[in-house]
């Protein structure tokens, strides 16, 4: 009960108390876990509703793909687009919008408040996300009190790194997280993603690290892997 009244509060305290428009979809009766999947720059909610069929998974679960805000992005000549935050170069992990990653940040976190509302333990809360949607998926779940069911970032990376130490709840670093990432991946480069997964390993997070030659997408195996971990998990609850 404690966990319900903590996330409660955090969604009653939250300016305008705003729930990002979403997509809901139920693969059973009555779900007792739900994923929140976030997509990447410039897609939409709709991006990965597919994935919502092609996991096959031992319980009923709610998918939830919420859709990013408008806005401006810097590297893409300031044209208005779906994204969590802005990026002003080419370099990603430089000039980082601190300001647009907290808000995202607070947005899912109103997620995971209704979710717990509606009677979802944080435990059985899942994180996911491509490219910027996992890279906003990181950095929400290593700052909730509470450890979630898991992280699953896809093709991305840690952003502001420099600031995790300081911030990252202890509870936080026993939610486990399942990284995956291209090796021919040019848009986030491998390298940023393999010196993400180092730093969270350093921190002390357990993380399943996944490679594939694959670029900057999504292939079969990788989905039967998240499947795979997906299911272990709840199996295991």
């Amino acid at each position: 009960m404690a966990s319900l009244t903590y996330f409660a509060r955090r969604l009653l305290n939250m300016p305008n108390n705003i729930i990002l428009s979403h997509i809901a979809l139920e693969s059973g009766k009555q779900p007792r876990h739900s994923i929140i999947w976030l997509h990447g720059l410039g897609a939409d909610g709709q991006d990965f509703v597919p994935i919502a069929d092609e996991l096959e998974l031992p319980v009923a679960v709610r998918f939830i793909f919420p859709h990013a805000p408008q806005r401006p992005v810097t590297i893409n000549g300031g044209y208005v687009m779906r994204a969590w935050y802005d990026i002003a170069t080419q370099d990603i992990g430089a000039r980082q919008d601190a300001a647009g990653i907290r808000a995202s940040q607070s947005a899912i976190e109103a997620l995971i408040a209704q979710e717990v509302e509606r009677g979802i333990a944080p435990q059985d809360i899942y994180l996911a996300g491509f490219s910027q949607g996992g890279a906003i998926a990181l950095h929400t779940g290593l700052r909730q009190r509470l450890p979630l069911g898991g992280v699953l970032a896809l093709s991305t990376y840690l952003p502001l790194a420099e600031t995790v130490a300081d911030e990252v709840r202890g509870e936080a670093l026993r939610t486990p997280i399942f990284m995956a990432h291209g090796r021919d991946d040019t848009v986030v480069p491998y390298a940023l993603g393999d010196a993400s997964r180092k730093a969270l390993e350093e921190l002390g997070c357990t993380v399943e690290w996944h490679e594939y030659p694959m670029p900057h997408s999504v292939c079969p195996e990788e989905l039967l892997d998240i499947q795979r971990w997906l299911t272990e998990r709840m199996n295991a609850e």
